[in-house]
């Protein structure tokens, strides 16, 4: 693992485990925020969805923008846009009741600028780190610790100084994140052509998205798993359990999630398969546990153990999935590419959602989520029947370029 740890790395890591704690605090911070200043559900609805939806419409040019201007100065100048954003809600938060449209305006904003940052992890983790594989399976062991802190802390400093220093302390998160960003010493970054329209940099980050047959097949299967499985299965699964068995319940299966998620990271560190994602298929048929021990009205050892078992699978086959983007595609293309298999992954999961009440009241929570573990096993076979994705054989590692005197 030494050789893991160089100075850029170490950066990295920091930058994008406070980054994800910022992420994990944000949810719970708006949610009490919004319903603090006397706007209700409807309120907090509308101030999520005004982050999701220009995250969703930027995102592809967000790929643009990082293959133009580097990935890193993207992803700077959208932290700090977040920091401007939640200053300026903390503040307004903290002397007085701000106006709902002023909570709006901020979410849309960080919903842009996050549109513009995360297109650039991808072509990031191979120029700070030389072993892929180990660097996105350590960032996913932070991930799972940031998702387990995150909301605890947001929901215990809210009710110890109110939700305007939450704000200062997500602020504060993409402060660090920047600096952190900023301190990097890398070499060039991989040369695109520059002159080309927008529109044909689009094009071609699509032609190479779909001229691999591996990736677009995962993000069809993934549209499916975001209507059928990934929406409703925390909508509905969190109603089970709650009217069954408490909120006390409900907390210690996310705990169990996250540290079945740590688990998956750590086994993602040390074993490395030859056809990473034919793995990662097998281990991903362990997600199904989830809306299974929900479906099944499981008691609360098998909820704790199915969720351990899921939150594994799902960490493996992230990580597996992540190398093999990384690795596979071209430097110069690959944050187009990346912001393209992102949109395809999410894309589905508000439809999801949206659905999964309307769909539990005519059929039953238990009945949707049952369709939901069926697909989700079923969805792991096509997996591995695609040759495109059961044949992907390991790429090497990329060397990391020898860092420049000036950060790039």
């Amino acid at each position: 693992m030494a050789g893991l740890w160089t100075r850029n790395f170490g950066l990295y890591f920091v930058a994008r485990s406070v980054a994800l704690l910022g992420d994990a605090i944000l949810p719970v911070a708006v949610a009490l925020a919004v319903r603090g200043a006397g706007y209700g559900d409807s309120g907090v609805g509308l101030v999520l969805a005004a982050w999701m939806g220009p995250f969703a419409a930027l995102l592809l040019f967000g790929g643009v923008f990082a293959d133009r201007f580097t990935a890193r100065r993207m992803m700077i100048g959208a932290d700090l846009v977040r920091v401007a954003t939640q200053t300026v809600v903390a503040v307004a938060l903290l002397t007085g009741r701000p106006s709902l449209w002023l909570l709006l305006v901020m979410s849309a904003l960080a919903g842009s600028a996050a549109a513009m940052f995360q297109p650039g992890v991808a072509s990031t983790v191979p120029r700070v780190a030389a072993d892929v594989q180990r660097a996105n399976a350590t960032l996913r062991v932070a991930d799972a610790g940031a998702q387990l802190l995150g909301p605890v802390l947001a929901a215990t400093l809210t009710a110890a100084f109110g939700a305007g220093v939450v704000y200062l302390l997500n602020a504060g998160t993409f402060a660090i994140s920047a600096a952190c960003l900023v301190a990097l010493r890398l070499g060039p970054a991989p040369v695109v052509a520059r002159g080309a329209s927008m529109l044909r940099d689009l094009r071609e980050g699509w032609y190479e998205f779909r001229s691999r047959s591996w990736m677009w097949s995962v993000i069809l299967i993934w549209a499916g798993y975001g209507v059928l499985l990934f929406g409703p299965i925390y909508p509905l699964g969190s109603g089970l359990v709650t009217e069954r068995l408490g909120e006390h319940a409900y907390g210690f299966t996310m705990s169990a999630l996250g540290a079945g998620t740590v688990v998956g990271g750590l086994v993602a560190m040390r074993y490395r398969p030859a056809r990473p994602l034919a793995a990662g298929a097998v281990a991903l048929l362990g997600f199904a546990m989830i809306p299974l021990t929900y479906a099944t009205h499981a008691p609360l050892g098998l909820l704790l153990g199915g969720h351990a078992v899921g939150g594994a699978a799902w960490a493996f086959w992230s990580v597996m999935w992540a190398t093999s983007v990384q690795t596979q595609v071209p430097p110069d293309v690959l944050n187009r590419v990346s912001a393209y298999e992102i949109a395809g992954s999410v894309g589905t999961v508000p439809i999801g959602q949206a659905l999964a009440g309307p769909a539990a009241a005519l059929f039953g929570a238990e009945s949707v989520l049952g369709v939901g573990a069926a697909v989700g096993v079923a969805g792991c076979l096509v997996l591995l029947a695609v040759p495109g994705i059961r044949g992907l054989r390991r790429a090497p590692d990329p060397c990391p370029p020898v860092p420049a005197a000036q950060p790039a």
